[in-house]
């Protein structure tokens, strides 16, 4: 997994739902000021669906800190569009089916589950810089206190 203080990769391409609408952004457009990038591995499954609504309870505080919130998984923009309306979700959601962004966080970790062992982006969260500097890392999300962890994080920085 790659440190803090080490620069991602930002020029990668990704499609985001936003406010409704359904667009493909460079993964450096989203950084407009810093940002939150919470990993978790689908909708609509238990532990992502914890995770996702203590990131919703919250999606106000870490805009008023100054931070945007995008919450990344392999599912697609559909896929997202009924999730964000489900949860009350006002922040970005990602779909990164090619692991583009663990790729660049050197996240990729294998996995077991059903017998099969497979790779996988790890279930984690990075804070990132305007200029793709990582400023901070939670390598295993707690995801019924995702949001307080992450503004405990935020909070030190």
């Amino acid at each position: 997994m790659i440190s803090t203080g080490k620069k991602i990769d930002t020029d990668f391409t990704l499609s985001v739902v936003q406010n409704g609408e359904e667009k493909e952004v460079k993964f450096a457009e989203l950084l407009t000021r810093p940002t939150i990038v919470s990993v978790y591995m689908r909708n609509n499954t238990s532990g992502c669906d914890k995770q996702n609504r203590s990131l919703a309870e919250h999606a106000d505080e870490f805009d008023k800190k100054g931070y945007n919130l995008i919450a990344l998984s392999k599912d697609t923009c559909g896929s997202h569009k009924n999730y964000a309306e489900k949860l009350d979700i006002n922040y970005i959601l990602a779909s990164d089916p090619e692991f583009k962004f663990a790729e660049a966080t050197d996240s990729v970790v294998e996995k077991k589950m059903y017998g099969k062992t497979f790779n996988a982006p790890s279930r984690s969260a990075f804070v990132i810089g305007k200029d793709g500097t990582v400023l901070g890392i939670i390598e295993k999300v707690n995801t019924k206190a995702h949001a307080e962890e992450l503004l405990e994080l935020v909070e030190s920085l």
